[in-house]
């Protein structure tokens, strides 16, 4: 099942990508979806504004890397604060599948009220 990801997924996807090494956006979205094996999709149009975002928050800085023949391209890495933003973010997110599998019937089954 592919999916587009929604505004409020991504940032810490993007985050957790750049816990591993720096990037820039073309190379964080095709790790998303290669984690994912392909099941989530990273549109341009969502990326480079929760970029921003992450950037203005502080949680990932981005610098300029010249390049001989192409155009500059911008690379993004995660902050000392976004790694603490990754780590909550994260945990919330754990919480948040694990309640969604209980609901879904992995938690145990109950007797109809």
């Amino acid at each position: 099942m592919k999916r587009d990801l929604f505004k409020g997924d991504l940032p810490v996807l993007i985050m957790a990508v750049l816990a591993e090494s720096p990037c820039h956006g073309y190379a964080i979205a095709r790790e998303i979806e290669r984690r994912s094996d392909g099941s989530l999709g990273v549109k341009e149009g969502a990326l480079y504004p929760a970029l921003r975002v992450l950037e203005t928050n502080g949680w990932i800085e981005g610098s300029w890397q010249e390049q001989t023949g192409t155009p500059a391209r911008k690379i993004y890495k995660l902050t000392q604060s976004g790694q603490a933003e990754l780590e909550k973010s994260a945990s919330a997110w754990r919480r948040y599948a694990a309640s969604f599998e209980q609901v879904l019937g992995k938690g145990g089954k109950h007797e109809p009220a």
